[in-house]
């Protein structure tokens, strides 16, 4: 009989946000896997799936979240991680893994699939869309993602801030995930582009903390990591204008 891993999106951080079908995957799956970072503090998927099942079916497994310069440590704790699921595959048959926002966009799951499935024969991956930040904070702050037949790009941070403002010198909205360590490379962006004046940005969305401001109240101090920027284009066409 196949194992089956599901990765299943639970959203940006707000446990009303997880998707109907996404409940149903977490309750019907033998083992719920959720990422942890070697510090060990509680995530926000461990948090929001504690919502929905209880603890004694939750699986901690430490992933390197925070490691980007050490490629061998990097390397030994996805190795580690993904043998850590193989087992639970061999043990339960069935395992949903819990990622915030969607399995299918930058998501650790992504990279868990590929090394078990090296470990795993006849493995079957399926995923559970979820709600991504953009459109939780395009929710809270009523900024329109798109119109008509504007283009959507979405940047991570992490490649550079140079990628981000090559994208907002572009046409349609530009999402910015991750850009919270370099908010004031991103706000000189924005100004430098023109963009600012109807740029939002939002943290923790969904949690106690969270945080919605527009992005001229950038002062260039750091920001949360997991910080994301909505920066629309210029609308000026009224009603249908960009049809």
């Amino acid at each position: 009989m196949s194992s089956r891993l599901i990765g299943v999106g639970v959203g940006p951080g707000d446990p009303e946000l997880v998707t109907v079908k996404g409940v149903n995957a977490l309750r019907a799956a033998n083992v719920v896997v959720v990422p942890v970072m070697d510090t060990l503090e509680r995530g926000r998927a461990e948090a929001t799936v504690l919502h929905y099942v209880p603890a004694e079916k939750v699986v901690r497994v430490v992933f390197a979240l925070n490691e980007r310069t050490e490629r061998a440590r990097r390397e030994a704790a996805w190795d580690a991680a993904g043998e850590r699921v193989a087992g639970l595959l061999r043990e339960h048959g069935a395992v949903a893994f819990a990622t915030i926002g969607d399995p299918n966009v930058y998501s650790t799951f992504t990279y868990l699939a590929q090394t078990v499935a090296v470990s795993v024969p006849d493995l079957v991956v399926e995923t559970v869309p979820g709600i991504t930040a953009m459109q939780d904070l395009a929710a809270r702050s009523g900024a329109v993602l798109t119109e008509g037949t504007e283009p959507l790009t979405l940047v991570p941070v992490t490649a550079g801030a140079a990628v981000l403002k090559d994208a907002l010198a572009g046409p349609g909205t530009v999402v910015a995930y991750k850009f919270g360590r370099q908010a004031g490379e991103v706000a000189e962006a924005l100004r430098e582009t023109g963009r600012i004046g109807d740029a939002v940005w939002g943290s923790a969305l969904g949690l106690p903390e969270e945080s919605v401001r527009p992005a001229d109240e950038l002062d260039g101090e750091p920001l949360p990591y997991l910080s994301t920027l909505i920066a629309p284009p210029r609308r000026d066409g009224g009603r249908g204008g960009k049809l």
